[in-house]
């Protein structure tokens, strides 16, 4: 995937636009929340995440994105898996549908 590069010009507000092309490739829309990463001195803009309702289940998925993000305890995924998930980015997912298939835990 190449990577989008766009520039943006900031107000004496300290505001930006974001460009469409950054907008699109985050999947986001008016209304939606961006979250601001800061990594030396790159800024790295990702889709903020909602707050999971249970505690418990947030801590665990903070706790997995650390380890993702630091190479920690998370394997290479299966090639399968992979694909699937990219095929799947950026679609909207109805957490309510029926799963069909098999599903292995």
């Amino acid at each position: 995937m190449r990577p989008v590069i766009q520039q943006a010009t900031l107000t004496s507000k300290g505001q930006i636009t974001l460009p469409k092309a950054i907008r699109q490739a985050l999947g986001v829309t008016t209304g939606a929340k961006v979250a601001f990463e800061l990594r030396g001195d790159q800024v790295i803009v990702t889709r903020a995440q909602e707050e999971h309702a249970d505690p418990a289940i947030g801590s665990f998925l903070a706790l997995l994105e650390a380890d993702i993000r630091h190479g920690r305890h998370v394997g290479s995924l299966p090639d399968e898996l992979v694909r699937a998930m990219l095929d799947n980015l950026g679609k909207d997912v109805d957490l309510s549908e029926e799963i069909e298939g098999s599903v292995d835990l």
